[in-house]
Formats: C-alpha cells, sequence, structure tokens
C-alpha cells in the first residue's frame, strides 16, 4: 500500500503570476505565508532605480515591464499581478487602468490581471472603508501622490505617515514592530480603516493584532494584493490569521495560520 503523498495539491493549484521588483524580498514571502497550498507565486521581476517619483516612472517606462510580463505569462497563469502600490498609483486612477489594460494585451489574460493599487481600493471597499488612515515608508512626494489617488477613489486621508526611504532594499529591513507603532500612532477616529502601502514593507504579520488593539479593519497592500487574486479566480486558499479581509478566502474546512 502506497503510503500518503505530500503537496498534491501543487499541480492543480491556482496560478498568481507576480511582477515585482528586483531589489524587493518580501511580498512573495508574505503571500505565501498567507497561502495554502492550492495557490502558488510565480515571479519575473523589474529593476526600481530609487523609490522616489523619477525612479518609479523610469521602472515603468521601461522595457523590462512588458518582458517580465510576457515572461510570466508563460507559465501558464491563472491571474497576474503588478505588485507595486506606489508604482501603479504614481500618476492616478487613469494610470492605474491603462497599466491593467496594458498587462492584459500584453499576456492575454483579459480579465485576469490587476495591479496593487486596483486590488487595494477593490479590498478597502470589501471591507465597507470611507476615511482611511495611511501608512507608508515613502518620502514626502509619494505619500502626496498617495493620498490624491485613494481620495480620487473615495476614501479621504484622515491622518498619513512617511518614513522619507528612498532605497528599496532598506524598506525591507524596516522592522514589522515599527509598522505597528506606526498605524497605532497614525489612526484618528475619523478613519474607519487602515492602509499600510508599499509591497517591500513588512505588513501581514501585524494586521491582526492591529485589527484587535484599533477595532477597525486593517488592509496591506500585499494582503490586498493575494486577496483580490484569489478573488478574481474564485479560490480559497488563504490561512486564517491575516485580518478580515482574508477570512472570506478561507477554505470552508479551515486552515490554521
Amino acid at each position: 500500500m502506497r503510503p500518503p503523498l505530500l503537496l498534491t495539491s501543487l499541480q492543480s493549484a491556482t496560478r498568481i503570476g507576480l511582477i515585482y521588483m528586483a531589489s524587493s524580498t518580501l511580498m512573495e514571502a508574505e503571500m505565501y505565508a498567507m497561502a495554502t497550498t492550492d495557490a502558488t507565486i510565480h515571479t519575473s521581476r523589474v529593476t526600481l532605480p530609487s523609490v522616489t517619483v523619477e525612479g518609479i516612472d523610469a521602472m515603468m517606462r521601461s522595457e523590462q515591464l512588458r518582458t517580465a510580463a510576457e515572461l510570466a505569462a508563460q507559465a501558464p497563469l491563472d491571474v497576474l499581478v503588478f505588485g507595486g502600490t506606489s508604482a501603479s498609483f504614481l500618476h492616478g486612477s487613469a494610470w492605474d487602468r491603462m497599466l491593467v489594460e496594458h498587462l492584459e494585451e500584453w499576456t492575454g489574460l483579459t480579465g485576469r490581471c490587476t495591479t496593487t493599487s486596483t486590488a487595494s481600493i477593490a479590498a478597502l471597499a470589501a471591507v465597507g472603508a470611507g476615511p482611511i488612515t495611511l501608512v507608508t515608508p515613502y518620502r514626502d512626494e509619494v505619500v502626496r501622490r498617495a493620498e490624491t489617488f485613494f481620495t480620487e477613489n473615495g476614501h479621504p486621508v484622515a491622518g498619513s505617515v512617511g518614513l522619507g526611504i528612498t532605497d528599496d532594499r532598506e524598506l525591507a529591513e524596516v522592522p514589522l514592530e515599527r509598522i505597528y507603532d506606526l498605524a497605532v500612532r497614525t489612526d484618528t477616529p475619523d478613519a474607519t480603516a487602515v492602509f499600510i502601502s508599499c509591497t517591500n514593507v513588512a505588513s501581514v504579520g501585524a494586521i491582526a493584532a492591529l485589527e484587535a488593539t484599533l477595532g477597525k479593519p486593517v488592509v496591506s497592500a500585499v494582503q490586498a494584493s493575494f486577496w483580490y487574486a484569489l478573488e478574481l479566480t474564485g479560490t480559497d486558499a488563504a490561512r486564517t490569521g491575516f485580518g478580515s479581509l482574508l477570512e472570506t478566502r478561507v477554505p470552508a474546512t479551515g486552515v490554521a495560520s
């Protein structure tokens, strides 16, 4: 009699494509931490010169972006996420929609491409958010762009904070405890939810603790991206313990964190 085999669901798992910054490290790890073996992550990379308006803009206008999308789509994929928050909100909502359209054109994944910014707006709607507080590691010029983007999408920013970081590797070194403390200090009574921006800053491990402390939904860029990929594919492949948003995508049998 054959002994039980492990990881048999991987071959039939929902394949989530991810376009991510070459110097970034946290988004894949956090997505895998939130996922059961019914979802797998397949990443293609692009170069980010710096976390400034000029550096982000250079990345988004590079031919690397199209190449990364086309390479990722060879997997094949069930859904594709562009995993950059500031890069997709940089020039507003029309820019973000155009990026999704380009991804669909380059990959043939019509209706199955998204960006972190698109996913974040969908996630905030799903938790019933109105005004938000915004926690970011960005410099002021990027924070202001974030405030404009979320406000024009129905989420006025009641409070915001940035750390002024312009080096992508430095983003990943910000302790999770600091993100937690920033979120608590930035929260205001007027905010109906907290949004933690940036896909290369630690976030998902603090979400449940923040929701317990603040008594309101907390959404992060990485969490929203993963959740929306599951939404687009109709996949229940989330583990418990990563915030109220993801509980809608936990398998009916329940999965321990």
